[in-house]
């Protein structure tokens, strides 16, 4: 998988695109996320639920993966069942 590819879940709504990528299996909702669209969407997992925001950078704690969140859904993403943590955004420089 190269920076630019739009994945789609087969648990819900959400479409990905991949900013930065390593070695590992993209989920959301607990399902693999593809580049084709699923015939028929499923629900997620309990314990990926928790939702995407749309314009939302996720990350893995090590910096690894990076997704930009381009259409929100009702799954969570992860990597490999690891959760991914939304980026925080950079403060900016203070103007006087």
């Amino acid at each position: 998988m190269k920076p630019g590819t739009k994945l789609k879940s087969a648990a819900c709504d959400t479409e990905v695109m991949v900013i930065r990528c390593g070695d590992g299996s993209i989920e959301c909702g607990g399902a693999a996320m593809g580049e084709a669209k699923p015939e028929a969407v499923g629900t997620p997992s309990a314990d990926f639920a928790a939702g995407t925001l749309m314009g939302k950078r996720y990350v893995d704690a090590a910096g690894t993966f990076e997704l930009l969140c381009v259409k929100p859904g009702k799954g969570s993403l992860s990597v490999d069942g690891v959760a991914l943590q939304v980026k925080d955004a950079k403060p900016l420089p203070a103007s006087d």
